[in-house]
């Protein structure tokens, strides 16, 4: 009895494990809740009842074990995690992996950090501005200001984002220095569009897996999830909204 009791409990941390994760790596609600669904049943355990939000999963199993709760405060978007914890469920599934190394796995991931340097993710943003530009029927003219305005946008995000630590703050802020630039490309003569220039600097900024998860969420049926996300993605929208719209109605004065 004490041993089932001791693999249940094992049981139910490498599943929280795995959904935080997923939830902070930037995963579909649907697709936290059936990794860890998935996880319990290759071990025999079938009665698992999982509620998946942004902040915070709640799980449990049928029984006498106690429900568990896991708090997410930090989220980002990271689909190689995602991948690696989905190829770690099937592994698990498919009996391939026991299940302390599948956790020690589990915990290695949480430590690591896949993300690309900061300067290939500013350098990124400055290609995709320019490129951006070009798709909303921009001129070449306005490439290399876009190129520079978006990337200048996108570090002043992540150093802001360092100091205020609130993620709509920063937004606005680096908005803000957007359209400043946008305004000086113009006025300067060394770019012609400045709806353009600022739509496509923008575009690093926009949360565009945010609202795709937000629609997949309130499709799927999980409205508390799809709406926290959508609530999410408004106020970056919003951020970036008030930042342009306040460079713009000052320099509209002058």
């Amino acid at each position: 009895m004490e041993t089932h009791t001791s693999q249940s409990y094992k049981v139910v941390e490498t599943c929280l494990l795995a959904g935080k994760i997923m939830l902070q790596s930037g995963a579909e609600t649907y697709r936290v809740e059936d990794t860890m669904t998935r996880i319990a049943y290759a071990f025999g355990i079938k009665g698992t009842h999982s509620f998946v939000t942004p902040t915070g999963i709640i799980f449990s199993i049928d029984g006498s074990e106690p429900t568990k709760l896991v708090r997410v405060s930090e989220r980002s978007t990271d689909l190689k995690k995602v991948t690696i914890v989905n190829s770690i469920s099937r592994k698990l599934t498919s009996g391939e992996l026991s299940l302390s190394e599948a956790f020690d796995e589990l915990k290695v991931i949480e430590r690591t950090n896949f993300a690309y340097p900061i300067w290939i993710q500013i350098t990124a943003a400055a290609i995709s501005s320019g490129c951006f530009l070009i798709m909303f029927n921009g001129g070449w003219h306005d490439f290399l200001p876009a190129i520079i305005t978006g990337g200048l946008g996108f570090t002043g995000f992540i150093y802001l984002h360092r100091l205020v630590q609130v993620k709509f703050f920063s937004e606005c802020l680096a908005s803000l220095i957007i359209g400043l630039l946008a305004v000086l490309f113009v006025r300067s003569g060394l770019g012609n569009e400045i709806d353009k220039i600022i739509i496509g600097s923008v575009m690093p900024l926009v949360p565009g897996l945010l609202i795709t998860n937000a629609v997949r969420d309130l499709m799927a049926g999980h409205l508390v999830s799809g709406i926290s996300k959508g609530a999410e993605a408004f106020l970056t929208a919003f951020a970036i909204g008030t930042g342009i719209a306040v460079v713009i109605s000052f320099f509209s004065i002058l």
